[in-house]
């Protein structure tokens, strides 16, 4: 069966262009609106997802920032939301009225306006969610980085991992704090700084150790990551559920924060000015020539000899395993 990436260049050498921006170059479609760059956003959000449903108006917000976080990553403004719902069967109403307000507190906070689209149901819930947004002047891409580039994140990582993870492992019997609530970003003001002062910008949607791989394939680069900050809950679960915490890090279901790269010239002005604006930035590490490394618990990974992809699994469970057992072989030949 053809991948991903393989069905998508089938269709772009079928069907009739009219993007402006390349596939595969930046989180958005650019397209020619009037006479102005206008930023195109569509994506399908189920229950394959693996995002938290206990909630349904955290549920509703996770959807809805998902999809806006496409316009952040090419440092754009929102401005219509649409979406396509099939609801489960198996939703009342109020369960569906707090998903509605989910999605429109998210709209409010980034300022978009509810357009319509469609509406169905189904024994499984799917919401196909289209964002239109604009950009003053040339819209961020992936493509920019180069070796020396500074790699910053605008949040702490392993969220939509931990999410993910809730319905694959026995679960502690000690509390852990934020485990059930744990809602994504909207992060306005940081992609109007980044807009300034990087080289490319993506958001973590398929999780950051995916992300960096693909920045680094479009810029034929590698990348050396040295710090990992890890989202507090996902930690303590990987902890006590005796788990590899570098799992937060190389899983595929992400926390759709922006991650971005920093040309070393301009890394002290970005720290200062995001400093001086009450925002935080993590640095992972930078942008190399070829190598691509992270740094755990003083073991060197190389994750130019990982080959793992979740949509290779019948199971998640499979998936989680063979990283697993990716790491545990690491570790070993390096004595750990």
């Amino acid at each position: 069966m053809p991948g991903e990436r393989e069905i998508i260049d089938i269709m772009n050498a079928l069907l009739p262009q009219g993007r402006l921006s390349r596939s595969h170059e930046s989180d958005c479609e650019v397209i020619n609106l009037n006479g102005k760059p206008c930023l195109f956003t569509t994506d399908e959000f189920s229950a394959e997802d693996r995002l938290i449903e206990t909630n349904p108006r955290i549920l509703g917000w996770n959807i809805a920032a998902g999809a806006l976080s496409d316009i952040y990553a090419c440092g754009g403004r929102p401005l219509f939301f649409a979406h396509a719902l099939t609801v489960a069967k198996t939703w009342d109403r109020r369960f569906i009225t707090g998903l509605g307000r989910g999605i429109a507190d998210a709209l409010r906070d980034s300022s978009a306006l509810f357009i319509g689209g469609d509406c169905g149901r189904a024994d499984e819930w799917r919401c196909t969610a289209t964002v239109i947004g604009e950009c003053a002047g040339r819209p961020l891409s992936r493509i920019g980085a180069r070796p020396g580039d500074g790699i910053y994140i605008t949040g702490r990582i392993g969220a939509g991992n931990v999410q993910a993870a809730l319905g694959l492992v026995p679960l502690p019997r000690v509390a852990i704090p934020g485990l059930s609530g744990i809602q994504f970003p909207l992060r306005k003001k940081e992609s109007e700084l980044i807009r300034r002062f990087a080289s490319a910008c993506i958001d973590t949607s398929d999780g950051v150790w995916k992300t960096l791989s693909i920045i680094a394939e479009l810029n034929e680069c590698g990348y050396a990551v040295d710090a990992l900050p890890y989202n507090r809950a996902g930690a303590l679960l990987s902890k006590v559920a005796r788990l590899p915490s570098l799992l937060l890090f190389l899983g595929e279901c992400g926390e759709y924060e922006l991650l971005c790269t920093v040309p070393e010239a301009h890394n002290q002005e970005f720290q200062k000015e995001a400093k001086n604006a009450g925002l935080r930035f993590f640095r992972l590490g930078s942008i190399t020539m070829g190598s691509r490394t992270v740094v755990e618990n003083s073991i060197s990974f190389d994750l130019g000899s990982l080959d793992i992809e979740a949509r290779s699994f019948a199971s998640s469970r499979g998936y989680l395993a063979a990283l697993t057992d990716w790491i545990d072989k690491q570790e070993t030949a390096h004595g750990a």
